[in-house]
């Protein structure tokens, strides 16, 4: 391949193509490796000077890491398929400020100081899907999340002490600026599980960051720590650089189930009308 110099409009020597890919493979640079040609190619029809063509691949290779990261973070987040904010109503829950919710998607000014959120509510209001909607929105943000299921996570915790390894187990949590732990107040009260996740709390506690979905309010917590002392030192961490969000509304599974009732109900009537007439 022949390379025009565009100072003097003659083809320079020689590029050896093969060779360019084998130094951008050492290099890690997929995506320059990929569109390097293609630009080179707009960059000489276009008289681009060198400056404007590197600046150029080097975006291609920035935006192409970025959208990979993406995908990759998006995976190991094991986020609820669907829930994102486009398709959470805010409308169903106006005791939560769409605008403090969607500051919080920033992440910067709480997760760099471990802060945490707490959603409370009552079953089916929507508190799993706002925090997958969040989760999505810090991952777009570049930030690093895991949602799980509170007992899910725990019995892995009590694996891992078992095998004496959960000092590491919850090492390897703290690469998650953010950890989701869903329907909280469904942890069985047992000693076991109430002592790994105490301590879950207490290692991350101001320095990475919690969600919490929890059906019941702090007042009830003691069914989660059998341990009186226990629970107000659990809540206590929770709480003190905590964003709370009261979700007190009727259940949108019961409200979707009524209005389906009252579609085939008048379905049902316009049918007899019809057949009457």
């Amino acid at each position: 391949m022949n390379i025009t110099d565009t100072t003097t409009g003659k083809a320079s020597d020689p590029i050896d193509i093969g060779r360019i890919a084998l130094m951008l493979n050492d290099l890690r640079l997929p995506a320059i490796k990929t569109n390097w040609p293609e630009i080179a190619a707009r960059a000489d029809k276009e008289g681009w000077p060198a400056a404007r063509f590197l600046a150029a691949i080097i975006e291609h290779e920035i935006a192409e890491r970025a959208r990979r990261r993406f995908e990759r973070h998006l995976e190991e987040a094991r986020l609820r398929s669907g829930k994102t904010f486009a398709t959470f109503d805010f409308t169903a829950v106006p005791m939560v400020s769409k605008a403090q919710v969607m500051a919080l998607a920033a992440g910067d000014t709480w997760l760099d100081k471990g802060a945490n959120i707490i959603l409370l509510g009552p079953p089916g209001g929507g508190k799993s899907h706002l925090a997958a909607a969040l989760g999505f929105a810090l991952i777009e943000n570049g930030w690093r999340v895991l949602f799980a299921r509170t007992t899910d996570l725990v019995q892995k915790l009590q694996i891992a002490r078992s095998e004496l390894h959960l000092e590491n187990a919850l090492a390897k949590l703290d690469k998650y600026h953010l950890l989701i732990l869903d329907d909280f107040a469904y942890v069985t009260k047992d000693q076991a599980e109430t002592s790994v996740l105490f301590e879950l709390i207490g290692a991350r506690y101001e320095r990475r960051s919690l969600l919490i979905t929890a059906n019941q309010p702090f007042g009830a917590w003691e069914k989660i720590f059998p341990d009186y002392a226990m629970t107000l030192a659990a809540v206590d961490r929770l709480v003190h650089h905590a964003t709370i969000l009261e979700m007190n509304v009727e259940s949108y599974r019961r409200r979707d189930a009524i209005e389906r009732k009252h579609d085939a109900d008048r379905q049902l009537a316009k049918d007899k009308a019809e057949v009457s007439s």
